[in-house]
């Protein structure tokens, strides 16, 4: 699945919400080979998270959108979260990596406790009112 979220993430970053993404863009960004790039869109098509036409490129479907958006959160807070309180000069590819292995809710969490991003977040339980429901 890591892979996958790196697949949504380009494509999302680079507007396959609107228009095709060449599998030749995405292979380029990703350091991928064209044929597994192809094979990675074939999957992501299977699970119902792209649109895949070949020589043209990959769309996002509605729900890999939705998926995408999520992915796409959780990468800008990692991606801060690397570069302002860690320090790390490569914070987009790190987030990159990390983005699908943390929940929206940890990265939530992540963005109020240690970034101080309020603005766009909705209170988020702590673990004991969890544990109280």
């Amino acid at each position: 699945m890591a892979s996958a979220v790196r697949y949504l993430l380009v494509i999302y970053m680079e507007g396959g919400d609107d228009h095709p993404v060449s599998p030749g863009r995405l292979a380029e960004r990703l350091e991928k080979s064209p044929a597994a790039t192809t094979e990675m869109l074939q999957r992501l098509e299977a699970d119902g998270l792209v649109v895949h036409e070949p020589y043209e490129g990959a769309t996002l479907t509605d729900e890999g959108q939705e998926t995408a958006e999520e992915l796409h959160d959780t990468y800008r807070t990692l991606s801060q979260f690397f570069r302002e309180v860690l320090g790390l000069e490569d914070s987009e590819a790190e987030a990159m990596r990390m983005a699908g292995s943390v929940s929206p809710a940890v990265a939530e969490r992540l963005a109020v406790t240690l970034l101080g991003d309020t603005a766009n977040s909705e209170p988020v339980a702590t673990a004991s009112e969890v544990d109280e429901r």
